[in-house]
């Protein structure tokens, strides 16, 4: 039964630094590692080491590694993010707006923009396909936030995931499928997930099975043996393990084992970012070629391409 309340469409996202200063990603990886979802430590062990080792070292390196994918609108992410923002207002015909769990647009702002345009009922889609309390639920907690000082909710219909959805299945073979038809196909199809702690899956984090789910579908989906396709997990931080086999780790030991021509694709990020432009694209490039590897092709994230815009109008016609 259709609402006859105003619906509103807030799509949420990690976020990104301003500018691709020391200043501005220092400022960003700040609110983002200081969030309990993500670094669970203890605030008197963890802040110390955060903000007088972590961030006054990492944070001009990583700045760096921002200039070299930085776009003339902005940092990719961003970009991307406001693409799918206006087309899918325009396939949906509803008010989108954008709020991102970390830096600007904020969640709150997000809120505060659909309530001006008229919103009661706001579908929030964390564009985070695969479940993980480090992601998903930061945006929960992010919201219950912002709400926190509002005499009147907005109703709310919050998305969980959508690991294994048709269209998002059908989405990436399609993008898999142009990066062949331009350059051939490679040995073995390899999926990067970003990754979480072990710790955090072994106490009930459901984001591996989402991986498992969203490759094996994708597979099927492509035709694929079950040796023509891999996954892996990236980006880990600190010396905790996290959830294996490492896809850095992962491109040394292919070449050796007859694997010199490789496809990537990183799933579990909707938009083209540092994790994909600059770490895929180029550090692991760099590991596999000089590992004896000789054709390496990553494939773009879905960003604002027609079938993921169509997916997310899907789902958010099925909560309307």
């Amino acid at each position: 039964m259709q609402s006859e309340k105003k619906v509103g469409v807030l799509l949420a996202n990690l976020g990104t630094p301003e500018a691709p200063t020391a200043k501005a990603v220092k400022r960003f990886l700040g609110e983002f590692l200081h969030d309990k979802r993500v670094v669970d430590l203890t605030r008197l062990l963890w802040c110390p080491i955060l903000h007088g080792i972590i961030l006054p070292i990492r944070s001009p390196k990583v700045a760096k590694l921002y200039q070299s994918i930085w776009m003339e609108e902005g940092s990719p992410l961003m970009v991307y993010s406001l693409r799918q923002k206006h087309k899918l207002e325009q396939e949906l015909a509803l008010p989108v707006e954008l709020g991102m769990t970390y830096g600007e647009p904020s969640l709150a702002n997000g809120i505060r923009a659909l309530e001006a345009r008229g919103v009661e009922r706001i579908i929030v889609l964390p564009l985070y396909p695969q479940y993980s309390a480090t992601t998903t639920a930061a945006v929960f907690d992010g919201l219950a936030k912002a709400m926190k000082s509002k005499p009147v909710l907005p109703e709310l219909i919050f998305i969980r995931d959508y690991h294994d959805h048709p269209t998002y299945i059908k989405a990436l073979a399609d993008k898999v499928r142009q990066s062949w038809q331009q350059h051939g196909q490679g040995d073995v199809l390899l999926c990067s997930y970003h990754g979480i702690p072990k710790r955090y899956a072994d106490n009930g984090d459901c984001y591996p099975d989402h991986c498992e789910r969203t490759t094996e579908l994708l597979r099927i989906e492509l035709g694929l043996t079950s040796e023509q396709i891999m996954m892996t997990y990236q980006s880990r931080f600190g010396r905790e393990e996290w959830l294996q086999p490492y896809t850095d780790k992962t491109m040394e030991t292919l070449p050796e084992k007859g694997i010199r021509k490789l496809d990537i694709i990183s799933p579990a990020f909707s938009v083209d970012c540092l994790e994909t432009l600059e770490e895929l694209q180029e550090q692991n490039k760099e590991i596999f070629i000089e590992a004896g590897g000789e054709a390496f092709h990553y494939v773009e994230c879905l960003n604002d391409s027609d079938l993921h815009i169509e997916m997310m109008a899907k789902l958010v016609e099925f909560y309307s």
